[in-house]
C-alpha cells in the first residue's frame, strides 16, 4: 500500500511509522525532516503541495494537528480547521480512496464536567457504575481543541457523503511519551502507544462497509467511560493494554 501520513515527525506517528514501513511505503507530509522516508516538507496551508502530495497514495492518515488547549485560536484555526479541509478536499479531488483522521476523545470530554464522569476521572473510589460514552452519543467538546476535531468530524462526513472517498475518524484517547497512566484521569482515558498504533493501522487496512465511520480508540481501562465496541465492529480492534 502507497501511504501518506501528516504529521509523522509526532509522537503517534513516529510509532506508526516504525509499524508500517516494514511492508507499505510511506511518505511523510511535514514541516521537517522524517528520517527514514520521502518527506515532502510543506505546511497544512499549503493545498498545492497537498494536492501534488497526496496524488496515487491508498491511504492518507492525518496525524498533523495543535493538540490541546496550550494554543491560539489563529494556530488551531490554521492547522486543525483549515488545514485539516485542505488535506480532506485534496485527497477527494485526487481519488485517495480512505482517509483515516486523527480526531480525539476531546469531542466528548465535556462529560468529564458532569456526574458521575466527574467522580470517574478524579481521585479517590469511582462510582459503582456508569453508562458508557458510545459513539452514538451526542459530541460534548471539551474547549476550542475538542471543538476542532468536532468540526474535523463533520467535514469528513460531508465529503463521505458527496465522493467516493471513505472517511474513518479514530477517536484517539491519551497517549503520552512515557507510555502510562500516570493521572487519575489518565487511568481513564489512557490509550497505550501499541494500541493506538494497532487502531490506526487497522483503519488504514481493513476493509470498510461504509464511507463513513467513527470510533474510540483506547486502551482497556477499568475507569474507561468511553464505549470500545465500535472499533472492534468496525475494524477488529481490540486493546491489549490497559491502567491500572
Amino acid at each position: 500500500m502507497k501511504i501518506l501520513v501528516t504529521g509523522m515527525s509526532g509522537l503517534i506517528g513516529g510509532a506508526l511509522q516504525n509499524n508500517l514501513q516494514p511492508d507499505h511505503e510511506l511518505t511523510a507530509f511535514n514541516r521537517s525532516d522524517v528520517s527514514g522516508v520521502h518527506c515532502v516538507r510543506a505546511d497544512l496551508t499549503n493545498f498545492e503541495a497537498l494536492a501534488e502530495a497526496v496524488e496515487g497514495h491508498d491511504v492518507v492518515v492525518h496525524l498533523a494537528a495543535k493538540a490541546g488547549e496550550n494554543y491560539s485560536w489563529e494556530e488551531l484555526r490554521d492547522t486543525n480547521v483549515e488545514g485539516t479541509r485542505h488535506v480532506f478536499e485534496a485527497c477527494v479531488h485526487a481519488g485517495v480512496p480512505r482517509v483515516v483522521f486523527a480526531s480525539s476523545g476531546a469531542t466528548v470530554a465535556g462529560y468529564e464536567r458532569v456526574e458521575p464522569y466527574r467522580s470517574l476521572v478524579a481521585e479517590g473510589e469511582p462510582p459503582a457504575s456508569w453508562p458508557l460514552i458510545s459513539v452514538e452519543t451526542p459530541v460534548r467538546p471539551a474547549g476550542v481543541y475538542g471543538s476542532t476535531k468536532v468540526w474535523g468530524e463533520a467535514l469528513a462526513r460531508h465529503f463521505s457523503d458527496t465522493s467516493e472517498t471513505q472517511f474513518i475518524c479514530v477517536r484517539i484517547g491519551l497517549v503520552n511519551a512515557e507510555d502510562r497512566a500516570d493521572t487519575p484521569r489518565a487511568r481513564s482515558v489512557w490509550c497505550s502507544q501499541r494500541d493506538v498504533v494497532d487502531a490506526l493501522r487497522r483503519s488504514a487496512l481493513e476493509p470498510l462497509k461504509d464511507n463513513f465511520n467513527v470510533f474510540f480508540a483506547g486502551s482497556d481501562n477499568t475507569r474507561n467511560y468511553r464505549d470500545l465496541q465500535a472499533g472492534k465492529d468496525l475494524v477488529g480492534f481490540v486493546p491489549r493494554d490497559g491502567a491500572p
